[in-house]
């Protein structure tokens, strides 16, 4: 997804920043070159008189004051790189500083965004997506399948290799995931995994809670004074890569959330833009408390995973509080 104007400017903005502070740098060394070495500011004078004199020429037609023109420039840059040495000054020293010098701190390189400019897109996404501390210790590089035995090691199983499958096909093939279960099983760790793989390709993936989701979507309905600001997030809401709605089923649940829902669910399928779903609800729990035809859109559009087992994150604090109570004895 393409960055919208104020994100776009945002990132423009520190790249004027960074471009004020080289400039600056630049300058102060200059000047400081200017009062050890008067001569070097002299001939900086002298390079500068040259070129406005040989560029008179070139323009009255003489083709021989380029050629001219750069030998006298570089015995003047010879002659001034000597200075600064015999000055004790590093030959780099009136070099401008860049933070990144492949593009020289303006983000494009031959009109094509500079792989500093991809990083801060990405550093954006991170903070737009509500999740970045999340994505620490929630990814693929933390997946364990300690927890599962027998069919719940099965489930799991085939569910990291379906959430896998989702990433690598993800910029050609639409689709949309469910996981539904036990609470503690799972289901929001491999979202947090496919939204960590995603994000760092630069995909703009957004996560909420279900209450969190249909909070600000009546805000952006109902609140007068929240209209404008949520007008954004709202329509990232519907446009992003990939829209993450925890927990679906702990919200406060009536005949406007189902509106909501389902009006989510359905445009961001006529865009083809991919969804992921976690929720603690059965099937049947899910069709009783939504409409027919959310559970139609959801049970016809997306691939449905089924996680069972124990609690693991109880498990896992339990595990913690043993090896700390083990520790202390």
């Amino acid at each position: 997804m393409p960055l919208t104007n104020s994100q776009y400017d945002a990132i423009m903005r520190a790249y004027e920043e960074k471009q004020r502070t080289a400039r600056y740098r630049l300058e102060k060394n200059t000047q400081e070159v200017y009062e050890k070495i008067p001569s070097y500011e002299a001939l900086d004078k002298k390079a500068a008189s040259i070129s406005i004199a040989h560029g008179r020429r070139l323009l009255g037609g003489d083709r021989g004051a380029l050629g001219e023109l750069k030998q006298s420039l570089r015995e003047l840059s010879e002659r001034k790189d000597s200075l600064l040495r015999e000055n004790g000054f590093p030959a780099d020293f009136l070099t401008p500083v860049y933070e990144c010098e492949k593009c020289q701190d303006t983000g494009y390189v031959d009109n094509q965004k500079c792989s500093c400019f991809r990083a801060a897109e990405i550093e954006l996404i991170y903070e737009q997506s509500h999740i970045r501390t999340m994505l620490q210790t929630e990814n693929f590089d933390a997946l364990s399948y300690d927890y599962y035995v027998g069919d719940e090691l099965e489930k799991f199983t085939k569910a990291v290799q379906i959430c896998q499958k989702f990433v690598e096909n993800f910029h050609w093939d639409y689709r949309n995931l469910f996981f539904y279960g036990t609470v503690g099983t799972g289901k929001s760790f491999l979202s947090c995994c496919v939204a960590k793989e995603l994000m760092d390709l630069g995909r703009l993936v957004i996560y909420f809670s279900a209450s969190e989701l249909f909070d600000t979507l009546s805000k952006s309905t109902f609140d007068r004074d929240s209209t404008e600001a949520m007008s954004g997030i709202s329509e990232d809401i519907y446009e992003c890569d990939l829209l993450i709605i925890d927990d679906l089923g702990t919200e406060l649940t009536n005949a406007f959330v189902s509106s909501r829902l389902f009006s989510c669910l359905n445009n961001r399928h006529m865009r083809k833009k991919a969804t992921i779903i976690t929720t603690n609800l059965s099937l049947g729990e899910l069709r009783d408390r939504y409409s027919d035809r959310i559970f139609s859109r959801i049970t016809s559009n997306y691939t449905v995973c089924k996680l069972t087992g124990p609690d693991i994150r109880m498990k896992k604090k339990t595990a913690q509080a043993s090896k700390t109570g083990g520790s202390n004895k």
